[in-house]
């Protein structure tokens, strides 16, 4: 038995797509709505550490994204400049355990297509241009849900995994909201230089971070952190002539790069924010997680990872209980906020020693420590 029998889901990203698995798997009914026309990823790669892995294993996705991305052992700290010599080769993390690599690149929309597939597989339906416009959460075992206007029938739990700026969020009343750090990252995918086999960062430079990460044999994801700017409005041909030129005090594989900026690779720009909700993440029958609850730096790469565990452990109590009450709340969230927390602060707090220019912290031991606590199961 289990504490829900239908439930809907706002948002097709990780966290709503795994927390879609795990239930249609138990035998709920779950209906996932999505607001955009279809099923889309933001960015060109993505990171994911092995904590994020063990989840998909959870899920029994491992075996296509493993087949599907690249894994890699470790990470390189190479300085700016000519030869951009590698400084410092950091210890295997693996946060997943030993049964996972350490690291995996791949492309964002391979990780929404394998997901979705696995959740639709399971049983979860989904429906692309579906924007949760209400709720009515009076009633004490139950939501009703509003889909464009009109109402979709009632639930058990409505979950709001739509992001950072959260609908569900929102209309449940709580007012914490992302906030800039102060930084922003061009990205582009490219094609992957032989030499490059796992994540490379580049501290020092004109920018805060410049770094790539392998997506597969033939392809990789470039980065550069740099001062938040307006930079929304510039074109494709200019958002590329911008990353490859503030991209010239880099050597190494980032030749490689410029070269395909200048062929015409496509680059992005976003800001980094945080925020992080206190306890509860709950109103009643409707719950938020992933980004909607917490958002973060990418600097240690665990913005997924928490989404991810968060859907584990919501669903991992709502299919192992058999009823959903104050005891399977506080529980919830003893598991997960001070995890969410610790990783909040340690990802804002590498940023702001990039943006204080402090130049000799302990980056290496900082992202040791936060591996050796997401190295134990959420």
């Amino acid at each position: 038995m289990t504490a829900v029998r239908k439930v809907a889901i706002a948002g097709s990203g990780v966290a709503g797509l795994a927390a879609a698995i795990q239930l249609a798997k138990a035998g709920v009914e779950v209906d996932i709505f999505e607001a955009k026309p279809e099923l889309s990823a933001l960015g060109s790669g993505i990171s994911l550490q092995g904590n994020a892995l063990r989840v998909f294993d959870a899920l029994g996705a491992w075996d296509d994204i493993r087949a599907a991305g690249y894994a890699f052992e470790g990470l390189n700290l190479r300085a700016p400049g000519p030869g951009a010599p590698i400084v410092a080769e950091l210890p295997d993390l693996k946060t997943g355990g030993p049964d996972y690599p350490s690291s995996m690149g791949m492309p964002r929309p391979d990780l929404a297509r394998i997901l979705l597939e696995h959740a639709q597989k399971a049983g979860a339906n989904v429906r692309f241009g579906a924007q949760i416009t209400g709720l009515d959460a009076r009633a004490d075992d139950a939501v009703e849900v509003s889909v464009n206007g009109e109402s979709v029938g009632e639930y058990d739990l409505l979950i709001g995994a739509d992001g950072l700026n959260s609908k569900v969020r929102d209309l449940i009343g709580i007012e914490t909201k992302p906030e800039p750090t102060g930084m922003g990252i061009w990205r582009a995918f490219v094609s992957r230089p032989a030499d490059v086999t796992s994540t490379e960062l580049y501290y020092g430079g004109p920018m805060y971070i410049a770094g790539y990460t392998p997506t597969g044999e033939d392809s990789m994801y470039a980065f550069l952190v740099e001062k938040a700017q307006d930079r929304f409005g510039v074109s494709d041909e200019e958002a590329s002539r911008i990353m490859l030129e503030e991209s010239r005090a880099y050597d190494g594989p980032w030749n490689a790069i410029r070269a395909d900026l200048e062929a015409g690779a496509h680059a992005n720009y976003t800001w980094f924010t945080k925020h992080l909700v206190e306890e509860p993440w709950n109103r009643g029958r409707v719950v938020i997680i992933g980004d909607a609850a917490h958002s973060c730096p990418p600097t240690i790469a665990q913005g997924a990872a928490q989404g991810l565990e968060d859907a584990l452990v919501l669903t991992e109590l709502l299919t192992g209980r058999d009823a959903v009450d104050q005891q399977l709340w506080d529980d919830f969230h003893a598991r997960r906020l001070p995890r969410a927390k610790a990783v909040v602060e340690a990802s804002v707090q590498l940023g702001q020693w990039q943006l204080d220019g402090v130049r000799d912290a302990d980056t290496g031991g900082l992202i040791f420590g936060l591996a050796q606590m997401t190295a134990q199961p959420a």
